[in-house]
């Protein structure tokens, strides 16, 4: 296991400058991590002025994202230090080497990262969307390994039944036929503009032109940033397999459940039903936003977090 420093850093890492504050670039350190016979990249974003008291967040992203997708959140807070890899399969990341990539081998892989870099039960664990659903169960598999637990976006509730089952099945369908195809054709699906430009346009609830038009241009950069075919797969079916309230009853912490009013994919009511089952939660709702919070409401998203961890110290 062999910890690679590429010492990169530089410019704002959107070419979007107007969305993120100039400090952010300056507070930016990638790197490479050997881990497990692959290689993972990931982004450290250190703390303005660090402190004793200086807390330090590891942050997992969703399907088919990278760490591009927090960043209005990880600005937004400024005295932390975050830490965000790109998940295996995405990203600048290796697929893994061995085993699927199940909500439970990522598991693995967060207690191998955080071995890695000497990330202790301290460290404040955050996942958004397919994030929440592996951070929620490596928590409750290892619990001690972090405190307290953040969940933006949190899957809620099985996503192959209730209302949107139908639209999850066609998805799976279309997974599938993508890894089926011939590789060429199978990647010019998946990768195929106009679905992403739907995707987009769906679960973006913003008004504002320039911001949407930000959101569009963020998953036309990195919404295909995957490795492969067959570990897109695995993952997708993973993502829709699990959800957190699976885990609720034995996250034994703090946990703080950020949710969006308009969030068609993790529901609402699925939102004030998981906040019942989990033994010290927190439901923090924010209006006019659906399942995009990480990149239309950064600023409310931050401040629940910065005031949930004053009220939970290390």
């Amino acid at each position: 296991m062999e910890q690679l420093d590429t010492g990169r850093s530089g410019p704002a890492p959107d070419p979007q400058a107007a969305f993120f504050s100039p400090s952010l670039a300056g507070r930016t350190r990638a790197s490479d991590l050997e881990l497990d016979g692959g290689t993972v990249a990931y982004w450290s974003y250190e703390p303005v002025d660090a402190t004793p008291a200086t807390r330090t967040i590891l942050v997992i992203h969703g399907f088919r994202g990278d760490h591009h997708g927090l960043l209005r959140v990880v600005d937004m807070l400024p005295e932390m230090r975050v830490i965000v890899p790109d998940l295996p399969g995405f990203g600048s990341s290796d697929a893994f080497v061995r085993g699927e990539h199940t909500v439970e081998r990522y598991g693995e892989f967060i207690a191998d990262f955080m071995d890695a870099l000497g990330l202790g039960p301290e460290t404040v664990l955050l996942g958004h969307s397919f994030g929440s659903i592996i951070a929620s169960h490596f928590t409750a598999d290892h619990p001690g390994a972090v405190t307290p637990l953040v969940l933006v976006n949190p899957i809620a509730s099985p996503a192959l039944e209730g209302p949107k089952g139908l639209m999850t099945k066609l998805a799976v369908f279309y997974y599938q036929l993508s890894a089926k195809l011939p590789r060429r054709l199978g990647l010019a699906l998946l990768r195929n503009r106009l679905i992403v430009r739907v995707m987009s346009e769906t679960m973006a609830k913003t008004r504002d032109k320039q911001l949407r038009g930000f959101v569009h241009d963020q998953h036309d950069a990195y919404f295909s940033a995957f490795a492969d075919r067959n570990s897109l797969l695995e993952s997708f079916k993973a993502s829709v397999s699990s959800h957190v309230a699976e885990a609720a009853p034995r996250l034994q912490l703090p946990v703080l459940l950020i949710a969006g009013e308009k969030d068609e994919i993790a529901t609402l009511p699925a939102q004030h039903k998981l906040l019942e089952m989990l033994p010290d939660g927190r439901l923090v709702v924010i209006p006019g936003v659906g399942h995009l919070i990480h990149y239309e409401t950064p600023e409310p998203a931050a401040a629940a977090i910065r005031t949930f961890l004053e009220e939970h110290p290390a």
